[in-house]
């Protein structure tokens, strides 16, 4: 191969996207630049099974149907269409592979007959055979057929978009001031609020918790970016539960703020999310009419909710059992007053 040919194959690609990456992304073939795109006949009949329901991957198949019907126009879908101009960079093309045969390498023979996967993989190498210059890639989010491409010498990738690259950086709602003055720190247990302009500030625009550290002696503190002052945290207990640590102090005095329309808690399971949220909403329980929880319903074993056996209740009791699970918790710490008891219970 001359290094003209070497050059044009780094630069061109063809994408072969997997059903499951429709499934997760219907706007998928929108986002690879200046590369082709394929589509296997296989991928279209696979999302043809499943238009038709109420869950998110039934959406972006329709979703991802009606697309390609827009971008295709008039014009014969097994020939590459230009994909329209975004942003002002240029966007290449895509176009349905059919079901063809490679002559080299025959995922169906090598596999066997009777699955679809076996069917994508022989478009992807059939596209190999058809523009040698160019690097086909497999996308795919099924991690097995991946590796079957890798088996057979086809490039294969996770789809990337969407996912969070660095954990890292992700907003915490928290962050830590060292090297804080004594004298704040006393004014602000003596006070409870402190003005924050002696400190530097990592994000003074935005509210967030502060851990406040001044060599060994520390402080827990909210900071109100409207008034740019600094308010201390004492552990603060809500129906019988007392946080643990800074993150539950926090997660408690955002729940209990009226202030703050939204709270989102993120960690691990077994960190408190759930058993904080429902102590602080028992704790305001007189400031509001009603109280509502909520649980995705998440199908198992792709089957929906109606399949599982019993009434309504039956129904929901499996999904629902760390609620109720968290709220006999909270029952336990109050053994000694049964009128308590009776509202939880309620």
């Amino acid at each position: 191969m001359s290094k003209s040919a070497k050059q044009l194959s780094q630069k061109q690609k063809i994408f072969v996207l997997d059903t499951s990456v429709i499934l997760y992304d219907h706007n998928a073939f929108n986002n690879f630049q200046e590369h082709d795109v394929a589509i296997p006949i296989q991928v279209l009949e696979e999302l043809d099974n499943m238009k038709n329901g109420n869950e998110t991957r039934n959406a972006e198949a329709r979703s991802f149907i009606r697309l390609m019907d827009k971008a295709s126009g008039n014009k014969v879908i097994n020939e590459w269409i230009p994909l329209h101009v975004l942003n002002g960079s240029k966007n290449g093309r895509f176009k349905v592979v059919m079901d063809h045969r490679p002559k080299e390498r025959d995922a169906e023979a090598i596999f066997g007959k009777g699955k679809f996967d076996h069917r994508i993989l022989n478009a992807a190498l059939s596209l190999m055979e058809e523009f040698p210059l160019k690097k086909v890639i497999l996308v795919s989010k099924d991690i097995c057929l991946r590796l079957k491409a890798k088996s057979l010498d086809l490039y294969a990738e996770d789809y990337e978009t969407g996912k969070v690259k660095n954990l890292d950086e992700l907003y915490t709602g928290k962050s830590t001031v060292t090297k804080v003055p004594e004298v704040l720190l006393a004014k602000l247990k003596a006070d409870g609020q402190v003005p924050a302009s002696e400190l530097n500030m990592a994000d003074a625009d935005a509210n967030h918790f502060c851990i406040l550290k001044s060599g060994r002696k520390g402080a827990t503190a909210w900071y109100d970016a409207k008034s740019s002052s600094l308010h201390a945290i004492l552990p603060q207990a809500i129906f019988g539960i007392a946080p643990r640590n800074h993150e539950q102090a926090f997660a408690v005095h955002a729940l209990l703020n009226p202030e703050i329309k939204l709270v989102t808690i993120q960690g691990k399971a077994g960190t408190g999310k759930t058993l904080l949220a429902l102590a602080s909403a028992l704790e305001q329980r007189k400031d509001y009419r009603q109280i509502y929880v909520t649980r995705p319903i998440i199908a198992l074993s792709n089957k929906d909710i109606g399949f599982l056996p019993g009434d309504a209740k039956s129904k929901i009791d499996p999904y629902m059992a760390p609620i109720w699970d968290n709220l006999r918790f909270i029952k336990e710490q109050y053994n000694e007053d049964p009128k308590v008891q009776a509202r939880i219970e309620e």
